[in-house]
């Protein structure tokens, strides 16, 4: 049986049992978070629509964390200009617990 839910603009194929990384949301380690933005179950059939209207998957927050550092570099030819950036997106991982169908 498998999910596919939606958080943080992005969608996700989640299964009991499976730890992913979202992106960074409001809770510390060790809480529990429920995704009530489903947009399909398959567990004999696929369920999508109104089918999963009330469906909510549960999960616990394991970590809080920084993702690697990507460098930004801008650079125009012939006048100077250089600038470099750094940046690493906040994420928070998450282990699913229970898919509520």
């Amino acid at each position: 049986m498998y999910a596919i839910i939606a958080t943080g603009g992005k969608q996700y194929k989640v299964a009991e049992g499976d730890v992913i990384r979202v992106e960074k949301l409001d809770a510390e380690a060790g809480n529990t978070v429920t995704f009530d933005q489903v947009i399909a179950v398959k567990d004999s059939e696929l369920k999508v629509g109104d089918a999963v209207a009330n469906s909510t998957v549960t999960a616990t927050v394991m970590d809080q964390g920084k993702g690697k550092k990507v460098i930004v570099y801008r650079y125009k030819r012939k006048s100077g200009y250089h600038k470099k950036n750094g940046h690493r997106q906040a994420y928070t991982e998450v282990k699913i617990d229970k898919i509520n169908a």
